[in-house]
């Protein structure tokens, strides 16, 4: 017996270490082949304002308890509900002419429609965000059932990350409508595992989409990942979708970086539409952001350099990935606004089309330094969102 125990613990041993050696080459992935630029050195995309904020887990600690944390709840973060009730829309087939129409689906998802074009940002219609049955389930249904989806022309793909790449959804499109995706360096390999095509660039490149709309690839401050091991292996951006009546922006997954990102965006044209994350900040007590996430202490001065009409606030209320309350960044959105005497940016409801104001020149505001912002946030309400 105690021989059969010692052989036991001796093949575990051996599986375990083989495991450490083997599995890390095994999952690593080689995405993108190409010659070193200010934000490629060979082998790895990097942010060129610096990744100190990104290379490490949000809130400190160690990576393999950031996760067992994530899996288990066991952090004293708040509940979020079960589940959230969505009456999902019907969009029109078409919304033509300079009209705009734009449907959040959920989390990055976002359905925009004009000039005849059907625009779909980072489409997850998956229940878990993550690898084969893993990853934090949907408290929203998607706003738009995938059945009623109109024909997609377009899809802009931010990244990697299974919350913002799913390639289920992908391959369903693909094999639908076969729409033309555009994506940055890296991620047209990954897309192509399900037999989808896609047009990856690097930041700066263009792609027309038919005469007077075209997509730029832009900055943004982030990170890419599908096996931990492949960090960085694909690049990350926002981009701009230039159209008649005005820009659309749409700002993927990112945390603040050297905050110039929106002002490259911004050079390309007067943006009408702007879809800016406020969701996924805290990691910690009291936390307003993490190096790969804004939060609405950002947001808001995101969409001031950005001099958009108007913008959403997306990646929130649909998966649990940090720390903070189901509510909580809606309602710092609405503070952090009132409190930089801004008005366009503000909740619209999952799956409730929402008529896009024409472009119009906003009033210019004066910045408020991010010191300064905190310290009137620091109220009793503000004190309360946990």
């Amino acid at each position: 017996m105690l021989k059969f125990v010692g052989l036991s613990l001796l093949a575990l041993f051996v599986a375990a270490a083989l495991l450490v050696t083997i599995a890390p080459r095994f999952l690593d992935r080689i995405y993108y082949r190409g010659p070193a630029t200010d934000h490629f050195d060979g082998e790895r995309f990097f942010n060129p304002d610096g990744d100190q904020d990104t290379a490490h887990p949000p809130g400190g600690g160690s990576r393999g308890r950031f996760f067992w944390n994530n899996l288990t709840g066991r952090d004293g973060r708040p509940d979020w509900p079960a589940s959230v009730a969505v009456t999902p829309a019907s969009p029109e087939a078409r919304v033509e002419g300079e009209r705009m129409v734009a449907t959040w689906i959920g989390h990055a998802t976002v359905l925009v429609q004009t000039n005849g074009l059907n625009i779909l940002t980072d489409p997850v219609w998956s229940r878990n965000a993550g690898p084969f049955w893993l990853g934090p389930k949907r408290v929203a249904a998607p706003g738009v059932r995938f059945e009623d989806l109109p024909p997609i022309d377009l899809v802009l793909l931010s990244h990697n990350h299974y919350d913002h790449m799913d390639l289920k959804t992908l391959k369903r499109l693909w094999d639908r409508d076969k729409p033309t995706i555009v994506t940055s360096l890296g991620n047209d390999s990954v897309i192509g595992q399900v037999g989808a095509r896609a047009t990856a660039l690097d930041w700066g490149g263009r792609v027309s989409v038919r005469p007077g709309v075209e997509v730029i690839v832009n900055r943004n401050h982030h990170w890419g990942s599908r096996w931990f091991t492949d960090r960085n292996r694909a690049l990350w951006s926002s981009f701009v979708v230039r159209l008649p009546g005005g820009n659309l922006f749409f700002a993927g997954d990112t945390g603040m970086g050297d905050g110039r990102w929106p002002v490259e965006a911004a050079s390309h044209g007067p943006i009408r539409l702007a879809l800016i994350p406020i969701g996924a900040f805290r990691f910690q007590p009291g936390q307003m952001a993490s190096g790969s996430h804004i939060g609405p202490v950002d947001a808001v001065e995101v969409f001031r350099r950005l001099g958009a009409t108007t913008a959403i606030p997306i990646h929130w209320g649909t998966f649990r990935l940090s720390y903070e309350a189901y509510d909580t960044p809606p309602r710092l959105l609405a503070e952090a606004m009132r409190e930089t005497g801004q008005t366009g940016f503000a909740p619209v409801g999952i799956g409730r089309p929402f008529t896009v104001p024409p472009l119009a020149p906003r009033p210019p505001v004066p910045a408020v330094p991010r010191a300064e912002l905190l310290r009137r946030l620091d109220t009793d309400a503000v004190r309360t969102m946990l």
